[in-house]
């Protein structure tokens, strides 16, 4: 046996349905949010490791800077990257009225 019936009715919320002036503003600044995500996921993935061999030229920690980026560096940026989008689109989503907490 199903959990929900498929043609339950859903209750009544008891807030207002959000007007389409705030869903697209909502809407702009969370896909402004992925897009920025998505280019510095894109150059820490793609940039990095194409300009490899440009970037041995300097050294970080004492390491050739291409080759710490390609081992290190963009792990590093992954996971900053996940807890930087987790705190901004809380912050999205409280300004908005839409949070889950």
């Amino acid at each position: 046996m199903p959990l929900a019936e498929p043609d339950a009715a859903r209750p009544a919320s008891s807030e207002p349905p959000v007007d389409a002036a705030t869903a697209a503003r909502y809407w702009s600044k969370t896909s402004g949010l992925m897009w920025t995500m998505l280019v510095i996921w894109f150059i820490a993935s793609f940039g990095v490791h194409f300009f490899a061999t440009t970037l041995n030229a300097y050294t970080f920690l004492g390491f050739p800077l291409g080759f710490y980026m390609a081992a290190q560096g963009s792990l590093i940026i992954f996971v900053v990257m996940l807890f930087w989008f987790a705190r901004r689109q809380n912050a999205i989503d409280s300004e908005f009225g839409v949070s889950e907490d």
